[in-house]
Formats: C-alpha cells, sequence, structure tokens
C-alpha cells in the first residue's frame, strides 16, 4: 500500500518532527514502513506554459511552437519576446492553451524511480529546429497511462512559469510504501482519513473526524419515481447503500487536475472522473466503491425498476467481467444480481453487462460491505488483486457505507445529480462498549499509567472513555471493528504510548510451566548432534509424487486447496520420506556417510479431527543414516536409536514388524517396531530398494521415526522414575516368565510391580519371545530391588522371587 506522505500530514501537526523520525514512529507503533520512496525533486524544473504560437510543419507530424514560461527556465534561446520554441508531435496541441512544460536539464517524471533517469534537454528536429525541453503527455508526467496528447491545463490556475509542483498541491512529496499484512486486522486504516487518526495518536495530537463521516447527512430529497429494491443476506453482506444519480455532464476530464495526481501517487491510475471520484473515496476512507449503469441494470434483469439481489452464487454460474474475463463461479463468491441474473463479482469486479459508457444516463451507485471471508476464497480463485478487494478482505466497517457514498455526491456534484438513496439498515448500530480498571490495565503492561492519562491517550484516537475511581469505562468507535475485550484496549494504550517506552523489568516469577515438549527435543537435538547426526528442516507440504514414491496413498493425507505451489499440495504422513528426499542433494553434494534427523509434526487423515474439528497431528522424530561405503547401516541406525533411548532412561525391545499405509517405505523382513511395553514408540528398519531406486539412494539406506508424544510419557512413566539410589546393597537378577499367549504383557508387568512395590527397585523388559504355533510366549526382564531400611537376606531374596516366578 502506497501513503503520499504530504496527503498524510494534513491536519497534523508535524513542524517539531521530521520525516525520517515520523516514519520511525509508525514503524515502531502502528505497521512496518518498507521504504521511503524520494520524490521531493520529481518535478523540478517542470512549468506551466502557455503556447503563444503553434503551426503545423507541412509533410510531418510535428508543430512548431513558441511558449511563454514567464521566463522562469536557464539555459535556452528565447525570442524577441522571450518566447521559447519547442516542436511538439500531439495532436492536441493549438494555440492559447495551456501545457506542462519539462525544461531542459528535468528529469522525465516517468524516469524519476528507474535505474535510467532520462533527463530531458536541447534537440535539433528536422536538421534545423532547435526544440528546448518537451510538453509532456499525463504518462510522461506519471499521471497515468494515456499518451494519446499532451495534458492540458486549466487556465484559471495555470499561469505561465509557475511550477507544476506546486499548481497540485505541493508535488515535492515522499511516498511511504507500507507493509500492509500486519494490519488484516484493522480495516479502518486502509484508509488515508484513519492512517492520519493512529499517527495524531501516536504524537498526542487530538484527532476529530468531520461531521460528515461520524453523523452524515443527505442533502437532496428522494425522488419518488426512482423505485430501487434492495434484498441481502446478511452473513454475506452486512450493509448496502445505493444512490441512484443522473449524468448531468459528459465523463471526462477537460484539463489535468488534483484527483489525478494523488491517484498516481498512491499507485492508482486515473480512468475518468466518475471512477476518479470512486477511487478517491477508497483511498481517504477504506472503503471501495461501485457503479452501475442504472439502464442497463434494469434491462438485464427484465423488471420495470432494479431489484439488486445479493447472494452467494450457484455452481456453474458464469459471469463476464469488465476486463472481458468469463469468471466460472462456486458458491464461495458473493453476487451482485439484478433480478436474480448476476451482473457483479461482489467486492472483486463489476460485470461488462452493466459497465459504464459515454451513453450512460443514470447511475447506481453501490456502497456496501461483504464477506471477508468469502470474498478471500474469492480472490484466490479467480486471482484478482485489486486495491479494493484487497481492502473488503480486511472486513470494511458497515457504519460507514452512507457516509462515504453521501461524501461521494459532492465529490461528483459536478458531473452526477443524486436522485435517491437507498440504505438496508435502518437503526443506527449500538457501539461495543468495554469495561476494564486501571489496576488491570497496569498490570498486565507493567505500567503506572493515570486514569486521565489513559483517558487522553484513547481520546485522541477517538474513543468516548469515562471514568469512575479506576474504573474505565469505554465506548468503541464503529470503525474500530477489532476491539472487543478489555485486553483490547489495553494494548491499545501500550501501542499508541509506545511498548518501547515501557521500562523492562523481569518478572519476579516464572509466567509459565516449562514445556516438556520443548525440552525433550532439545535433548534429542543435543544428543544426536553431538554424535556426528545434522539436523534439517523441510516443508511439511509435500507433492503427491513423494508419497507414491515411498508407498504411501495420497488420500490418505490432507490436500491444500490454494496451495503456494503445485509441488506443495499435500500434508505430509511422516517425516521420513522428506529426509530420503534431501538425502541425494547430499550425496551430489559430494557427502558420502551422513546421518539426516528431523523433528516437526505430521497429519495423516487416520487420526481424525479433535473437538474443533481442526485435523489432529502427532509429533514425530525422523532419522536417516545414508553411507555409499558401510554395509552395516542398519545397525549404525541402531547403534543411534539405542544410545538416544538408553539416554532418555526409557527401556525398548524390537519385535516383528507390522506395515501400515504410513510405514510402507521400510523393509519388512529387516524393519522391526520399536516397543516400550505394549506401547509401540515407532519403527526401524532398512528402507525397500525399490524406494531407494527412486531417490538415487543407495543400498542398505537405513531409517528409524519415533512419536515424541510417546517418549515423553515414557519418559515421564514409572520406567524413569521408580529406581531411586538405596544406602543398602540391590540385588539384580534376570527372569524369564512362560505365560499363556493371551495373556497382555502389560497384565503382567503390573503384577510384577505389585510385587515390587516396597522396595526400591528397577524393572526393565528385555525380550518378548513366542515360538511359532506354540500358544504360549516368553517373558524377559532385567530386575533390580533392594530394601529401603536393610540388607536383604538370602532367605528374603529367595520369597521374593518365587513370588516374581509364579506371575502367570
Amino acid at each position: 500500500m502506497l501513503i503520499s506522505l504530504n496527503w498524510l500530514k494534513g491536519g497534523l501537526r508535524t513542524d517539531g518532527i521530521s520525516d525520517e523520525d515520523l516514519v520511525k514512529l509508525i514503524g515502531a507503533r502502528l505497521v512496518e514502513v518498507e521504504g521511503v520512496i524520494d520524490q521531493t525533486h520529481k518535478y523540478d524544473n517542470i512549468y506551466a506554459v502557455k503556447v503563444m504560437y503553434c503551426e503545423a510543419i507541412e509533410g510531418t507530424h510535428l508543430h512548431l511552437c513558441k511558449i511563454d514560461d514567464g521566463g522562469k527556465a536557464e539555459k535556452v534561446e528565447r525570442d524577441e519576446n522571450g518566447y521559447v520554441q519547442v516542436m511538439c508531435g500531439a495532436p492536441n496541441v493549438h494555440e492559447g492553451m495551456f501545457a506542462a512544460w519539462i525544461a531542459p536539464g528535468a528529469i522525465v517524471p516517468q524516469t524519476y524511480n528507474t535505474d535510467e533517469p532520462f533527463e530531458i534537454g536541447m534537440r535539433k528536429m528536422l536538421k534545423k529546429y532547435n526544440s528546448f525541453g518537451m510538453m509532456a503527455g499525463a504518462d510522461e508526467l506519471d499521471f497515468g497511462d494515456d499518451h494519446s496528447g499532451i495534458v492540458e491545463l486549466n487556465p484559471a490556475t495555470a499561469k505561465p512559469g509557475r511550477l507544476i509542483s506546486e499548481m497540485f498541491g505541493n508535488l515535492n512529496d515522499k511516498i511511504l510504501d507500507i507493509e500492509n499484512k500486519s494490519l488484516t486486522h484493522r480495516p479502518d486504516t486502509f484508509g488515508i482519513l484513519g492512517f492520519r487518526r493512529e499517527v495524531a495518536g501516536i504524537l498526542g495530537q487530538k484527532h476529530t473526524s468531520e461531521d460528515w463521516y461520524i453523523d452524515p447527512e443527505q442533502k437532496f430529497d428522494n425522488d419518488e419515481n426512482i423505485k430501487l429494491d434492495i434484498t441481502i443476506d446478511e452473513a454475506l453482506c452486512p450493509r448496502y447503500t445505493a444512490i441512484v444519480f443522473e449524468s448531468i455532464a459528459e465523463n471526462k476530464n477537460d484539463y489535468l487536475n488534483f484527483d489525478a495526481t494523488l491517484l498516481s501517487r498512491s499507485g492508482m491510475r486515473p480512468v475518468n472522473p466518475i471512477v476518479d471520484a470512486t477511487n478517491i473515496m477508497m483511498l481517504a476512507t477504506g472503503q471501495p466503491l461501485h457503479a452501475f449503469d442504472y439502464d442497463k441494470f434494469v434491462a438485464v434483469g427484465g423488471s420495470k425498476t432494479p431489484k439488486i439481489i445479493v447472494r452467494a452464487a450457484k455452481k456453474g454460474e458464469k459471469l463476464e467481467l469488465l476486463d472481458g474475463t468469463i469468471a466460472k463461479l462456486n458458491p464461495d463468491d458473493i453476487v451482485i444480481t439484478s433480478n436474480n441474473i448476476p451482473v457483479a463479482l461482489a467486492g472483486a469486479m463489476g460485470g461488462a453487462s452493466t459497465a459504464i459508457d459515454e451513453n450512460t444516463k443514470r447511475v447506481i451507485l453501490e456502497s456496501a460491505t461483504f464477506s471477508l471471508y468469502n470474498l478471500r476464497k474469492t480472490q484466490m480463485a479467480h486471482g484478482i488483486f485489486s486495491e479494493a478487494i484487497t481492502r473488503f478482505t480486511k472486513g470494511q466497517p458497515a457504519g460507514q457505507t452512507k457516509a462515504v457514498a453521501l461524501r461521494f455526491v459532492e465529490a461528483a456534484r459536478k458531473y452526477l445529480k443524486p436522485l435517491a438513496l437507498f440504505d438496508t439498515q435502518k437503526e443506527k448500530q449500538k457501539p461495543i462498549e468495554v469495561n476494564l480498571t486501571l489496576t488491570q490495565l497496569n498490570a498486565l503492561l507493567g505500567t503506572d499509567f493515570t486514569a486521565d492519562s489513559v483517558k487522553r491517550i484513547l481520546e485522541n484516537v477517538e474513543f468516548i472513555v469515562s471514568l469512575d475511581g479506576e474504573n474505565i469505562h469505554v465506548v468503541v468507535p464503529f470503525w474500530r471493528t477489532d476491539i472487543h475485550i478489555a485486553e483490547d484496549i489495553i494494548e491499545e494504550v501500550g501501542r499508541l504510548s509506545g511498548f518501547d517506552n515501557i521500562p523492562p523489568v523481569l518478572p519476579l516469577h516464572a509466567t509459565a510451566d516449562p514445556n516438556e515438549l520443548f525440552a525433550l527435543k532439545s535433548n534429542i537435538r543435543d544428543h544426536l548432534a553431538a554424535r556426528g547426526a545434522n539436523e534439517v528442516l523441510t516443508y511439511s507440504f509435500v507433492h503427491g509424487d513423494l508419497m507414491q514414491k515411498v508407498g504411501q496413498k495420497p488420500e490418505n493425507s490432507y490436500k491444500i486447496i490454494n496451495s503456494i505451489s503445485p509441488e506443495l499440495q499435500h500434508i505430509r504422513q511422516s517425516v521420513v520420506p522428506s529426509l530420503l528426499d534431501k538425502s541425494y542433494a547430499n550425496l551430489r553434494a559430494g557427502h558420502d556417510k551422513f546421518a539426516l534427523f528431523e523433528m516437526n509434526q505430521v497429519y495423516p487423515r487416520d487420526l481424525g479431527f479433535d473437538n474443533d474439528t481442526v485435523p489432529r497431528s502427532r509429533h514425530e522424530l525422523g532419522f536417516v543414516f545414508v553411507s555409499q561405503k558401510e554395509q552395516s547401516n542398519y545397525y549404525i541406525a541402531k547403534k543411534y536409536l539405542e544410545s538416544l533411548l538408553d539416554s532418555l532412561n526409557i527401556s525398548h525391545i524390537l519385535v516383528e514388524f507390522k506395515a501400515s499405509s504410513t510405514n510402507s517405505y521400510y523393509e519388512p523382513k529387516r524393519s522391526a517396531m520399536i516397543m516400550c511395553g505394549d506401547v509401540i514408540l515407532g519403527y526401524i528398519g532398512e528402507i525397500r530398494h525399490d524406494v531407494l531406486r527412486g531417490f538415487k539412494l543407495p543400498n542398505g539406506t537405513a531409517a528409524f521415526e519415533l512419536e515424541l508424544t510417546k517418549l515423553l510419557d515414557q519418559e515421564q512413566g514409572v520406567n524413569s522414575k521408580d529406581f531411586r539410589t538405596s544406602d543398602y546393597p540391590a540385588v539384580l537378577r534376570d527372569i524369564t516368565l512362560t505365560v499363556d499367549d493371551k495373556v497382555k504383557y502389560s497384565d503382567v508387568e503390573s503384577k510384577l510391580r505389585s510385587i515390587l512395590s516396597s522396595f526400591i527397585y528397577k524393572l526393565v523388559p528385555t525380550s518378548i519371545y513366542q515360538a511359532e504355533g506354540s500358544k504360549t510366549k516368553n517373558l524377559s526382564f532385567h530386575i533390580e530391588f533392594a530394601s529401603p531400611d536393610k540388607t536383604l537376606t538370602k532367605d528374603e531374596i529367595s520369597a521374593i522371587m518365587k513370588k516374581l516366578e509364579s506371575v502367570k
């Protein structure tokens, strides 16, 4: 978003602050300023001149002209009358007109902020005519794209020798390039009036909006012969205001005007007086406007009077837009219809069927607000990123539609006569009110504001504030759609006064419990990195081809409708495939032996949704070991795994591998499940040969993956807490229990722990074995136990072991 600094400063007291310091304040307290485009000398040495003599040169398109510049320009030849000779090829040049003349030595404004600024000079034309400077067209002055002729200046304001920069309200300007993503929640700041209000608050100055905006007054009577029915779906269109006009003058500019210069400085281009007026109102207030041809509107609907119906588009509907494209509509789009026939894509672009042209007699002006959520989908679906839809997708306040429409009446009065106003909102909306206390505010900000200072800060930006002791009652203005709760008000006070002005003080106590998952990740990261593994961070979004390469089903992944790239359309099901994908690049870079790991969230569909219908995820560690020379990659990966789990004091065993839809890249006969009791922690194994061929990786490449939340449960569970230091000797034993194959491991473990509960002990499962076809299985454990208060005798130890061995 581009903002003219001169326009912004109108109405502000900025004498005591430099432009540089003002920009810094805006960046610190309102929005990031990506850059400042300096145009303070863009229109130097460009003058208003009067064409005193103009003669066509036979056989050419050129005219020999003599201009009166009031004697301002230097280093030019003048005739006996003091006039300067200029050759001009524009078809509209004529004697007596006022034009804009770029004097020799000046930079053509169109090229001013480019890599190759063009300095005008004297040229000899047709081998005999000296031409000094040039009379410029709108495109050369950077006031539009029109190259059909030179601009003509209004004789009422033009005077020979007057600088163009002075004629149009000080064009010696600086343009702020605003990074508007951080203003997504602040639709009011997408207009210069709202932006200026915020800057006033930052400067500690009281801002007062004009009456036309706060309390709009209709200064014309409705013509009873003008009818207009409006039906809206309030979920899609909270408010729709329309004014019907009669055209009273040709819709074209006779002379270059201020609006054209202001539009160009704001990144837009002038079109015609009516369109320019709608755009100026949008830049001023943030409220986009649209104009329909009234009679075309009636004809499309086939009724005697226009019937505006705002509704959701129907699947299969099509609409020809103003730019000639045919939009294929979907139910997320909002359409403006004439008697239910679409004539405009709401908030995005008008339709060709109701476009204004040179034959337009009556006009419908639309001032409305639409669902920002629908328009964001429309923006992406149809690729429309206009200034208007950018503002609509921020949620323009419904409270300003009538005020802006009535202000347009004044701006376009020379060309349009208002006939009737129609508005779907019959009663003024009740404002939001927020209550808070001074103690609450100061406690949250860490400040010592007084109630009066809080009142002053908020009233500067037009909140209505009343005080009752330390109780603060705030009435929120209609344009602040982002303010709802006390914390919003507290943030406003901190921001406007400057968060950087709040003394930094360390809290007296911890403000949050430690994040155990974060701590686990940190431990894992330190452990693996210390043993030579390299952490990487890859996209959570992957190509469907990647999943198919490893044997995963793309339909088990969530697909992104509006992905940032065709290669990033799916949310991955596991981490290991991404590591395999990055391994080949490391091999090509000359690394013939390496280990990669990543910790991140994955979102396989089979996890389902939570109570808020948000896809469930799991935190996963993925690890890959690649070597072009080693023949024992699996055992190296296994060593990494065992070392890691030992460091976390988590016991584990490896059992027979069971393939699933997400781990299909492992070779089943050379892979295993990682178990801790009955809990599957993850998988380890070699990668299938066909998968490795797809990634151009060496055979034997091995990997493992662990579910971090399960590791956390085990790390926090009894396995890491049940053994404490005893002052008496510990007994170390290994036992194997033969149990029925239907008996659960967890039941056996629970019984063993019950027997050992009066001792200080450690119980570690070592293996589970079951012969093929057998109806029993062997469960092996390593046990350490000691008495907390004495040395156990031989008989006591024997009695304990008999109890343990009797468990079934």
